[in-house]
């Protein structure tokens, strides 16, 4: 079998190719004047330009011009220009082969150059190798390889040499890889290792494949069975200190090939790719499996919380109709005691005439059963239907070692006696148990009566285990997730160094009491001056109605004539299949070649097989039906495509290539600058095994489901998507996006409704320099905060809440300016902090720094709010092109009735990149083509001011044929810088 080059044809001449860009042209082969003299020494106008482009060639790209090799046109009149001759006396140059190597010698002699020996060829492979041990792509072998032999003053050898050392660097750099997983196994190990492909009667698959299939249904079963799997993984013992002598590179390709390659093909692999294949999945394996079962533990712990108030609820709403029963009893009763009290009746006798008192007595167990019954504790009812939680989470305590940043943690020593109880058999608490975990509160519950409950006592304490879990207070070995928050963030030493070098580029000072004097200042100032318009009237739509300010509802922002003119436009667009539509995208753009090979970084083979790939995600249809419904591309091509094609990393650089282009196209400015963006969540129903994993969150009804978290540009692109579960909340979140995406998109303001905004994110905000916008839902009762007393503000005393806790502020600033670095830098994920400082308990300093902060910047955005009608109008316009985008996401997520049947979280992601690049490449279409149907508009004498055509959104898809039979042959492919044909609108039917 023939080996793979290292870089194909065209990448070697990007590399190693005579340049055309004037730029460079100009740096690099402008000839000097020494140059210049020594080239005027011939006396043929041939040989002087042959040999002035031997030099260039040299200088610039270490190699001697090639037999036959044809150079740029603008290349060699760049040159021929310099020394005065004709362009056209190179090809009298070419027919001399012997002038041309003596003017190579000549030329290498001049610039101290010498070929490259087997010194320069070795060091070649040296350099070759250690670019290897990082990466299997070509390009940085090849570019590791020219850089050392030109650092020698060794000029280039031919292409197949080099291609040659890069190969062979690369397999020695494979074979180091595998030796370092490999190296000191035993042969039982190694055994082992072979065994886990063979497929296990017991289970009915191979043990690897059974390895990586995690259950997500959150349940008691799920739970153990991940258990089960991380026991068997550390009993086959492999050390994973092995992964350190791995380049961090290279060992996450080689997880990252493992992650994709199914049993079958590992098979196919020879003996030591095998192997370290599965042992890496093994070692990385142990961190998933951690993460996963604590996920699953939490899951369960908030599950059982949230039934026993879901079912204290129902008792309440079951009773409505007694209470409201023995009300009306009441009513009755205190009106018959006001009649007896004026006209001086016996009160007996007048409750008996007008109530009955066998009435009264009837009612009196009722009174006093619903009297009693008044909102339990829920951990009673949690604790009430634990048992199997209870049994998941005894094991869970037995597989875990955990650990705190407190001394003598009373919660680890409360894990501990329940680990001991349950390896010794115990049913019953001793004497003594560790409550200073528990609140005071949980604690009257557990201990009332005297005893303590088990039950209760367990289930309390697994309560806070799973708070602080997920504040990263407490946390477990061998997670990755699971960590104190410190360890998600910059290192504190590169953190002082940045900040004493004044490069941490925030929007917040280093001096704490710099940026506090200056709020103080403003927030007083701004507070002031609202109270004076809102007692004068002077804030636009808004009212002051005993004490309160009320925004009046907004008027509506689209004119009725932009609706005649999105069908003017409408009805002139293209009819297109989708296939086509992603091809001309494809075309446009070059999405497709984001799209690289796992191992190889080489491009997809087959076009079709890629966009079908997409598309069966993006549809909902999935692979198999895509398959059936397509022509021009089999099951098979479908399947290699998303195998090693689609990733997370690649669908990122796919949307940016497309978000690019609608950035850089002249007709996306009628809508915005792209420096606006918004971000909402959308809900979509879960079935079949979806179901299992899925939560409910009564917002959406009573049906389980997941939410796809979307952020779109001012420019309507669909830049960054996230999938997550019913039930989180989306402020988390609302900051991932944008710096998550890789488009040349700036974001400078962002949009939300309610449900994305807190306080921690609108410190965030601030502190990232970015403005945050968020529209407040029922406003009147968000507090504002003063650095004053309630006093200062009488106007407004209704609206203002708690102080600014400046001290708080200043305690915590240096943790709040490595927080916002760590961001900013990429080195965490923001939903990673905000959600560990959300799970932190109030009283902590930086959690309520930070929220203090935020407080003051709401403060002023709510007066800014309050103040300012355009900010409403800009913010209302955001959050409508987000809602205009569910509903094209909608639209092309049809299949399977538009439910999420993925059992697991990583095919939701699939489905959600794929759905955002399909949708952002309709966007673009649109974009191009409503540019073209408007200039042929404005020629046929339309008057289309951009005031209403700004009104007409690209997100529009009546026009694009979703369904059917997907042709992928490519039979309606345009030829290059060609557009299709307008439509020209029916004329109206005219009745008779």
């Amino acid at each position: 079998m023939a080996q793979r080059s290292l870089l194909k044809a065209d990448r070697w001449i990007a590399l190693l190719g005579a340049p055309t860009a004037e730029d460079t042209l100009i740096r690099h082969y402008t000839l000097t004047r020494a140059e210049l003299d020594h080239i005027r020494g011939k006396t043929a106008p041939h040989n002087q330009l042959g040999l002035a482009i031997q030099f260039c060639l040299m200088r610039h790209l270490g190699r001697s011009l090639r037999h036959e090799e044809a150079l740029p046109a603008v290349m060699v009149e760049f040159i021929a220009e310099q020394i005065d001759v004709q362009p056209a006396v190179l090809a009298e140059y070419g027919r001399w082969e012997q002038s041309r190597r003596e003017h190579a010698l000549e030329a290498q002699g001049y610039l101290g150059l010498h070929p490259a020996d087997r010194h320069d060829l070795h060091a070649a492979l040296t350099a070759a190798v250690a670019a290897a041990d990082a990466s299997d792509q070509g390009q940085p072998i090849a570019e590791a390889m020219i850089a050392v032999l030109r650092e020698r003053q060794a000029l280039l050898p031919a292409v197949d040499t080099l291609d040659r050392i890069g190969r062979a660097a690369r397999a020695m750099a494979r074979r180091r890889m595998e030796a370092a997983l490999l190296n000191g196994l035993g042969p039982e190990q190694v055994g082992m290792l072979d065994s886990l492909l063979f497929v296990d009667p017991a289970i009915g698959m191979t043990r690897f494949a059974w390895l990586r299939t995690l259950p997500e249904a959150p349940s008691e079963k799920s739970l153990m069975a991940l258990i089960e799997r991380l026991r068997f993984v550390r009993d086959l013992s492999f050390d994973p200190r092995s992964r350190d002598r791995i380049h961090p590179d290279r060992w996450m390709q080689l997880v990252r090939e493992g992650n994709v390659t199914p049993s079958w093909l590992a098979g196919d692999y020879n003996e030591g790719r095998r192997r370290a294949t599965i042992a890496a999945q093994l070692i990385e394996l142990t961190g998933r499996l951690t993460d996963a079962a604590i996920t699953m533990f939490c899951r369960l712990i908030a599950r059982l919380f949230m039934r026993s108030r879901a079912r204290r609820d129902r008792r309440h709403l079951d009773a409505r109709a007694d209470t409201a029963r023995l009300m009306g009893l009441f009513r009755d009763t205190l009106r018959a005691l006001a009649e007896a009290s004026q006209t001086g009746e016996d009160t007996f006798d007048v409750l008996d005439r007008r109530i009955g008192w066998h009435h009264l007595m009837r009612a009196r167990a009722e009174v006093e059963a619903i009297a009693g019954s008044t909102d339990p504790d829920p951990l009673l009812g949690a604790a009430e239907r634990s048992d199997g939680v209870r049994r998941s989470a005894h094991a869970l305590l037995e597989a875990f070692v955990f650990r705190s940043a407190r001394r003598h943690d009373p919660l680890l020593t409360a894990l501990c006696l329940l680990r001991q109880l349950v390896q010794n058999g115990r049913r019953s608490l001793p004497d003594k148990v560790p409550v200073g975990h528990l609140k005071d509160r949980v604690r009257k519950v557990v201990l009332a009566g005297g005893g303590g409950d088990r039950r209760l006592y367990e289930v309390a304490t697994f309560a806070v285990l799973r708070d602080r879990l997920r504040s990263g207070d407490v946390w477990v070995e061998g997670g990755r997730s699971y960590q104190p928050l410190d360890a998600h963030l910059m290192p504190i030493p590169a953190f002082r160094a940045r900040k004493a070098a004044d490069d941490l580029d925030l929007g917040i000072p280093r001096n704490v009491d710099a940026w506090l004097a200056e709020k103080q200042r403003e927030l007083d100032f701004k507070l002031k001056q609202l109270a004076y318009r809102a007692r004068v009237g002077k804030l636009p739509r808004v009212r002051l109605v005993d004490g309160v300010l009320i925004v009046s509802p907004p008027r509506a922002i689209v004119p009725k004539a932009a609706e005649a003119v999105k069908w003017l436009c409408l009805d002139r667009m293209p009819l297109i299949e989708i296939t086509d539509l992603i091809a001309d995208v494809d075309a446009w753009t070059g999405f497709a070649g984001c799209f690289s090979h796992l191992r190889t970084g080489e491009p997809v083979r087959s076009l079709p097989a890629l966009y079908a790939g997409i598309l069966a995600d993006a549809t909902n249809l999935g692979p198999k039906r895509m398959a059936e419904a397509s022509e021009g591309v089999s099951a098979r091509q479908i399947a290699w495509a998303r195998l090693f094609h689609l990733r997370h990393e690649t669908f990122k650089a796919g949307v940016a290539r497309v978000i690019d282009a609608q950035l850089a196209h002249p007709y996306a400015r009628i809508w915005g600058a792209g420096t606006t963006s918004s971000s909402d969540g959308q809900f979509f129903r879960a079935a079949g095994r979806g179901a299992r994993r899925a939560d409910v969150n009564a917002h959406y009804g009573g049906d389980p489901g997941s939410k796809f978290y979307t952020w779109i540009s001012d420019q309507h692109g669909h830049f960054y998507i996230l999938p997550m579960g019913a039930t989180e909340s989306e402020a988390a979140y609302v900051l991932d996006g944008l710096y998550g995406h890789e488009s040349r998109l700036e974001i400078e303001e962002h949009y939300v409704d309610t449900g994305g905004a807190n306080d921690h994110v609108f410190g965030s905000f601030a502190v990232l320099g970015k403005r945050f916008a968020p529209r407040l839902r029922d406003l009147k009762d968000w507090r504002l905060h003063a650095f004053e007393d309630v006093g200062a503000y009488p106007l407004l005393k209704r609206h203002i809440g708690d102080r600014v806790d400046a001290a708080a502020i200043r305690e915590a600033w240096d943790e709040i300016l490595r927080i916002g670095v760590s961001i900013e830098t990429r080195a965490v994920a923001p939903s990673t902090v905000l959600k560990k400082l959300a799970a932190l308990p109030r009283t902590n300093v930086l959690s309520r720094a930070l929220r203090e902060i935020g407080r003051i910047e709401r403060t002023l955005f709510m007066i800014e709010w309050y103040s300012d009608p355009a900010l409403r109008s800009r913010c209302r316009a955001g959050l409508n092109k987000g809602e205009a985008g569910n509903k094209l996401t909608r639209a092309v997520f049809f299949h399977e009735r538009g439910e999420i049947r993925d059992g697991s979280f990583e095919s939701q992601a699939f489905r959600a990149s794929a759905l955002n690049l399909v949708v952002s490449a309709i966007i673009l279409w649109n974009t191009v083509y409503l540019s073209r149907v408007v200039d042929h508009l404005r020629a046929d004498g339309h008057d289309l001011p951009e005031e209403l055509l700004r009104h007409v959104s690209p997100q529009i898809w009546e026009h694009i044929n979703l369904i059917g039979t997907y042709d992928w042959s490519g039979k309606s492919k345009l030829p290059t810088g060609t557009f299709r044909s307008l439509r020209v609108p029916r004329p109206a039917f005219l009745a008779a």
